[in-house]
């Protein structure tokens, strides 16, 4: 069985919850031949690549998921690529706001996604959950952590595949907000439809 490494992150900006995190936990240990190895990451700019990094060396695995909150978003959206640069509309979880820095230093501009998007997208809406193709991951630490795996997990000596899924915000996040919803388990569901699709 192959070894997914799939992760969510931590509350952010006075949120109590994280619903990329909450999925991710939901989610059972095997999916489509998949073993799942399941970390929560920080939301700053140094700290989510330096523990991504660190998960990947532990748990050596086949592929890299990663799962990011878009609550502006309305439904699943996949990412196609990453772009090298920070531009933080807020601070981050330690007070950083970085702007128009690149993410990696003589970096590429663009890096692409390395995972069946294109598949996690249509599977997903085969799932009857709404979902789109993404060119734009933002600028927060969603993209810089993208950016960042797809840069250092392409360098390997043994290269691994990676994907990033940004996903709406649920109920209980968006209370009193203006914000369009998707229940946690249609995100479960998603994401499932997606690990299977890769």
């Amino acid at each position: 069985m192959k070894r997914l490494l799939i992760t969510g992150f931590a509350p952010f900006g006075g949120d109590r919850i994280n619903p990329s995190w909450q999925a991710v936990q939901a989610l059972p240990e095997t999916v489509g031949g998949w073993e799942l190895c399941k970390r929560e990451l920080p939301v700053t700019f140094r700290g989510a690549p330096e523990a991504l990094f660190a998960a990947v060396e532990e748990a050596e695995p086949d592929a890299v998921l990663m799962v990011g909150l878009a609550a502006s978003r309305g439904m699943v959206t996949p990412e196609r690529q990453g772009v090298n640069e920070m531009a933080a509309r807020i601070p981050d979880n330690a007070g950083n706001q970085p702007q128009n820095e690149p993410v990696v230093p003589g970096g590429p501009e663009i890096l692409f996604s390395t995972l069946p998007v294109e598949d996690m997208t249509e599977a997903i809406q085969a799932a009857d959950v709404s979902a789109r193709l993404s060119d734009s991951a933002g600028r927060f630490v969603c993209n810089a952590l993208l950016y960042a795996a797809l840069y250092r997990l392409e360098q390997a000596d043994d290269p691994v595949p990676a994907a990033f899924i940004h996903v709406p915000a649920t109920p209980e996040l968006g209370e009193g907000k203006d914000w369009p919803t998707l229940t946690l388990d249609e995100i479960v569901t998603a994401l499932t439809a997606a690990i299977k699709a890769i």
